[in-house]
This record gives C-alpha cells, sequence and structure tokens, in this order.
C-alpha cells in the first residue's frame, strides 16, 4: 500500500460514515480539483459561473449542480480560490480524497470537475507544459476504487500533453465504468454563422485559423477541426499521420497544396480581427499542423499570430458543394467570458445524465496528434506516421454549441 493509500484509509477510519438519503431530482453535487484558481483562470471562469451564476455577478441563471468541495494543487500570491470558498462557504480540502468523500469513509459527490490549466509548471524539451492533469485523474479513480463507487468526471482541454497517459486516461474509464468528458470551450462555443458541418457527408479537407502558442492554442484549432471532421461519412477512422511545419515551410505548404488556400481564405472570411496587410508580411512565425486520416481526408491547422487578435475559424469541404461551410468559433472574453458558459453547460448535461453529449474519443485524439506534432516540430518539422491513433468512433447527429439563452 502507497503512503498516499495508508494515510487515506487512516483518514477514513477516524471519522464515520454519513447516511444520506437524496432525491433523484436534487442538484448534483461536484467536487473541483485544480491546479490553480486565479483572477481569470480556467478555474475561475468554469468554477466561478457555479458559483456566482453564468454572468459571474451573482444573479441569475446559474448552472443547477453546485460546487460543493475543493482541492487546489497550488495557491499562488494572487489566488482567488479562498476568497471565493468564504464568499460562498465552500470547503477547500487538502487532499483529492477528502475533497470527493468530503468528511466520510465513502463517496460523497455526484461528479468531478478537474481544471488542470495554469500553474507553475516545468515545459519539457518539446515546448509541452507537463500540467498534472494525468496525476490528478489517478488520484480521483483511486477513490474510486478505494469506495468501490464512480461518478462523473470532466477533465479540461486536452487529457494529457503524452498520448500514453492521455489513452490510459480513456482506458481507465471504459475499465471503471464511468462517464468522461474532456476539451475546451472552443468548439462549443457561439457560432458565427450558427452552422455545423452535415452529418455523414463526404469531407475530404479542411482548415482551422487560430493564434497563439503552439501546444496551448494549437490544441484548440486541432480540436475545432476534430469537431467538424469526426461528422463524416462513416464516422471517426483515426490518422495516420502528422505534420508540424513553421516559418517559410507554411507558406510552401500553402502554394503546394490546392485545397489549403480556398478553405483558408473562407475561415479568414468569419473573422472579426483580421489585421491588414498580406500574411506574409504581418505573421512573422506560422505554423500549420498537417493531418492525414486514415479514410484519405486531410486538414490543416494554421497558428498566424499577427493575422488574427482572438479569432478560432474553420472551414471544411463538403462534396457536392461549390462552397465550405465555414464559421467563427466566438471567443466573447469580456466581461464574463461567455464561451466558458457553453462549456459549462455541456458539463453540466453529463452531470445531470450520466451520459457525455459528445464523444471523449474526440480529446483523445486530438491529444494524442497534438503530442506527436510536438515532437515532429521537436525533431526538425518531420512527417511522422501514427498507427497509435487508430481509433474509431462515430458521433452522434447533434450539434453543441451555443445558439441561444442566457448570453
Amino acid at each position: 500500500m502507497t503512503r498516499r493509500e495508508l494515510l487515506a484509509a487512516a483518514h477514513a477510519a477516524a471519522l464515520p460514515a454519513r447516511a444520506e438519503t437524496r432525491s433523484p431530482d436534487a442538484p448534483k453535487r461536484i467536487a473541483a480539483v485544480v491546479t490553480e484558481y486565479r483572477k481569470t483562470s480556467h478555474a475561475d471562469v468554469i468554477i466561478g459561473k457555479y458559483l456566482e451564476g453564468f454572468h459571474q455577478n451573482n444573479q441569475p441563471p446559474y448552472p443547477r449542480s453546485k460546487i460543493v468541495s475543493l482541492y487546489t494543487a497550488q495557491v499562488p500570491d494572487n489566488d482567488l480560490s479562498r476568497e471565493m470558498a468564504r464568499k460562498h462557504d465552500v470547503p477547500i480540502y487538502s487532499t483529492i480524497y477528502e475533497a470527493l468523500t468530503r468528511g466520510t469513509d465513502t463517496l460523497d459527490v455526484d461528479g468531478v470537475l478537474i481544471v488542470g490549466e495554469h500553474g507553475d509548471y516545468p515545459t519539457n524539451e518539446k515546448g509541452q507544459k507537463l500540467y498534472p492533469r494525468f496525476e490528478l485523474f489517478l488520484e480521483v479513480t483511486d477513490v474510486f476504487r478505494q469506495t468501490g463507487r464512480v461518478v462523473p468526471v470532466y477533465s479540461d482541454k486536452h487529457l494529457s500533453y503524452s498520448w500514453l497517459k492521455a489513452r490510459r486516461m480513456f482506458a481507465i474509464s471504459r475499465q471503471m465504468g464511468f462517464p468522461l468528458l474532456a476539451g475546451s470551450s472552443v468548439p462549443v462555443a457561439y457560432r458565427d454563422p450558427q452552422v455545423d458541418a452535415p452529418w455523414g457527408a463526404r469531407l475530404p479537407h479542411a482548415v482551422g485559423l487560430a493564434f497563439g502558442p503552439l501546444e496551448s492554442y494549437g490544441f484548440h484549432v486541432l480540436e475545432m477541426i476534430q469537431s467538424m471532421m469526426e461528422r463524416r461519412e462513416g464516422g471517426e477512422k483515426g490518422v495516420a499521420a502528422v505534420q508540424c511545419l513553421q516559418n517559410e515551410a507554411v507558406w510552401t505548404f500553402l502554394d503546394r497544396t490546392p485545397w489549403a488556400q480556398p478553405l483558408l481564405d473562407a475561415a479568414l472570411s468569419r473573422c472579426k480581427t483580421r489585421q491588414p496587410g498580406a500574411l506574409r508580411e504581418i505573421v512573422p512565425n506560422p505554423a500549420v499542423f498537417v493531418l492525414e486520416y486514415n479514410d484519405g481526408a486531410q486538414a490543416a491547422g494554421f497558428l498566424l499570430t499577427g493575422a488574427v487578435k482572438d479569432d478560432f475559424a474553420v472551414a471544411v469541404e463538403v462534396e457536392g458543394r461549390s462552397e465550405p461551410v465555414s464559421t467563427l468559433c466566438w471567443l466573447m472574453r469580456k466581461p464574463y467570458h461567455q464561451h466558458f458558459g457553453c462549456l459549462v453547460k455541456n458539463i453540466e448535461k453529463m452531470y445531470e445524465t450520466g451520459h457525455p453529449p459528445y464523444p471523449v474519443e474526440r480529446t483523445v485524439l486530438v491529444s494524442g496528434a497534438l503530442d506527436f506534432l510536438m515532437e515532429s516540430a521537436f525533431r526538425g518539422n518531420v512527417r511522422i506516421e501514427t498507427p497509435q491513433l487508430t481509433l474509431p468512433y462515430l458521433t452522434p447527429n447533434a450539434s453543441h454549441f451555443c445558439t441561444e439563452g442566457w448570453a
């Protein structure tokens, strides 16, 4: 038995079980497990909506579920968790075990919310931030094993910087039989226009457009593309190969790839913060993630910092149509990051029903693709074959982006 298990067992033995009969219609009780909780962090703009309403102004509407316990791995000088916990009478626990059992010898929550984003963590030689999402997840599932009960789990953004760890998280959820949802707010944000890729259509090519750092925002552009491409005929079959191209090689790729430029133009046409000037003059350090799917489809995710300031846009070629389907995934940052409210609405669906609204396989596949793309960049932008990413799945014929409501 590990030291952590011994401490957990000792703690459980010292406390009496608390019997509680709850109505099935009662609000779900959620334990929040975070790396860091400060102003405008992911913990703030997600958990803050549970504590202070979707507008984060202590006014309705609120999510129906309630945060009933909190664990923070780090407490920076500008920490917000202690103030918010006092204000809203949410206990902060020193261990994940305590946060999930709440002073009993059993799992005493109805769901777990993991936000492993932000905090003081190292970056490896490939440029990947080593957030401990996998380790937090393992501690949560340790509690499931010790108590003999499981509940739905949401994990923010990609499951892990490591494909092996992401795949293991997915396997554990299947082995233990609990619902798992992951990913970010981008695919479920408000869209302009309000369109999706046609479900069951042939989608030969797609282009995504974003800005920002290679790994952290590269995840978003891949996830945005995947949320469209997974709707194609036959469902998702997996990714055969990836390649990260940078600087002048990006423009060479555009010049040599007939389908890429028209789709990039369509995506750019949806942007609200497009900067004036030719791309090759205003983007000093471009990058593109190139994906080759097992079924022959292809996609490219561009990071063009300098061309746009705050836009995530995507365009998909649809066989039989003269024009691509294109849209902006709209990030409404001020005053209260409304796009994260769209994410919370989807998390709530899982807590309420016990079923993720969209497949976690999307995030598993994107997590793996991103890991191999960062490896491609590290190894001099080589093409990497990825038989490991053969992950077939079928997404339901439903769209999950926000279309109406509190915003």
